[in-house]
């Protein structure tokens, strides 16, 4: 799964300030325990993109709630895959 996060300015301004952006964006990425992630502004806006697996979609409220709650995030969910998943999945294919 891919996950980009972009985050409210003033609310992650507030979250910069009282030192707390390090904790909570850890708390969430130890839940997530992400293949990858990537720190970038977008549109003026501090963002991230997360590469993880989602084995269970009810974990969705876990991982996002903290994200909206604190950072006022706008969040965006896709499927996403490995060469060695697309490999496996074109080898299933029976055209």
């Amino acid at each position: 799964m891919m996950m980009t996060v972009t985050m409210d300015t003033d609310k992650a301004n507030a979250m910069v300030q009282s030192g707390r952006v390090a904790d909570v964006l850890g708390q969430v990425l130890d839940r997530m325990q992400p293949e990858a992630v990537y720190f970038t502004p977008r549109d003026g806006r501090r963002s991230c993109v997360i590469v993880f697996d989602l084995d269970d979609p009810s974990r969705i409220p876990t991982l996002s709630e903290p994200l909206f709650q604190h950072f006022g995030a706008e969040l965006s969910l896709q499927p996403a895959m490995s060469l060695d998943d697309l490999r496996s999945g074109l080898a299933a294919v029976q055209v």
